[in-house]
């Protein structure tokens, strides 16, 4: 077979780039939840959010998915989970290899392929290269009602440009160590009474537990999963096993559709 693509038009093509481009923008210039950061909690987040029937958008800074995950264990391409998350993977037929009591090898391509699959085909929007620089917030006491974007191409280069405001009832740090978003509300809001520490030196057991535990609404409308949980809580690292984040992810998902569905 001697298929060859169809003649195009150089304008043709910026055209529908920018219109469908465009559309989508407009579409999701407000949503239900915003979750912010595509690495393994922020991924399980949107999947369970959008399976709820929630317009969910993800806003990754990088121009890639995956968050931590991509750097395996010190380079090595394989990461840990540890049960009951496993039953996460399974559900989105990601290979697991025995290594260990309990403990499962994925590797991390498929990890982060099949997280970011499961959030896009159950309806969860993904825009890259873009960071959050600020937070919406309504009343007194303070609620956070939204963020506030910019290409992160603007960003590194150091230009001053306005940046544009995304609305949503519901916003999820799933930034990681940093715990971006947390932390502009903390510096720009202190009537939130918001203090962001950082996390703990490692303590693997610990972490991977508080880290589920205390998911959860931070400040009003503001959410953590993740290791901005860690941060906020100032609990311990865990290394490259993500037991917890997946299953931190699908807890805030939980909370927060319960909380939107009861409104």
């Amino acid at each position: 077979m001697n298929e060859r693509p169809v003649e195009v038009d150089e304008a043709a093509i910026t055209r529908g780039i920018l219109k469908c481009s465009l559309e989508d923008l407009a579409e999701y210039a407000e949503c239900d939840v915003i979750v912010v950061g595509a690495g393994p909690s922020g991924l399980t987040a949107a999947r369970h959010l959008a399976e709820q029937g929630l317009k969910t958008l993800v806003v990754e800074r990088r121009l890639s998915i995956g968050g931590g995950i991509g750097g395996g264990g010190m380079l090595f391409h394989k990461v840990l989970v540890e049960e009951p998350a496993d039953r996460i993977l399974r559900e989105l037929g990601c290979p697991l290899q025995p290594a260990g009591d309990r403990l499962y090898a994925v590797d991390v391509a498929q990890l982060m392929v099949r997280l970011a699959a499961a959030a896009l085909d159950a309806g969860a929007k993904i825009l890259l290269g873009v960071s959050v620089e600020d937070v919406v917030f309504r009343g007194n006491p303070p609620v956070i009602t939204g963020v506030v974007v910019q290409w992160s191409a603007v960003q590194v280069s150091g230009l001053h440009v306005d940046p544009l405001a995304i609305k949503a009832k519901a916003v999820i740090d799933c930034t990681g160590h940093d715990a971006e978003v947390l932390s502009i509300a903390a510096r720009k809001i202190p009537e939130l009474n918001l203090n962001v520490p950082g996390e703990k030196s490692m303590s693997a057991s610990l972490g991977e537990r508080l880290v589920v535990d205390y998911a959860g609404e931070v400040a009003p409308g503001l959410y953590a999963a993740g290791m901005a949980v860690a941060a906020v809580y100032q609990t311990p690292r865990m290394g490259p096993i993500f037991g917890g984040m997946l299953l931190s992810g699908r807890k805030v998902a939980e909370l927060v559709a319960k909380k939107l569905k009861s409104v």
